[in-house]
């Protein structure tokens, strides 16, 4: 079992990350020991996270979050499925 996870800083932005354990994962951003970007905006709180197969299905999902907007993380937060496609950077044209 692995998991993707999006964290909230301090200052209100969103770190995504993957981990095969969750917990110790979080207790090492606590303490300033995880990555940088997080080391300067403690605390963070655990706001969405994603069980996965293994670790390299929760890090290919991560590199996929970590490519959207804002408004489309916020979406998968809240369980706004649907919102997705439309917030999505790249838009498809059709036929």
């Amino acid at each position: 079992m692995a998991y993707m996870y999006i964290l909230e800083c301090s200052d209100k932005s969103f770190y995504t990350g993957s981990t095969i354990n969750l917990e110790k994962r979080l207790f090492e951003h606590q303490a300033g020991e995880g990555a940088n970007y997080t080391k300067k905006r403690r605390p963070v709180k655990l706001i969405y996270f994603e069980e996965c197969n293994n670790i390299a299905d929760a890090f290919a999902r991560e590199q996929q979050i970590k490519g959207w907007g804002r408004k489309k993380k916020i979406a998968l937060i809240g369980g706004n499925s649907k919102e997705l496609p439309s917030l999505s950077r790249r838009k498809i044209v059709g036929p």
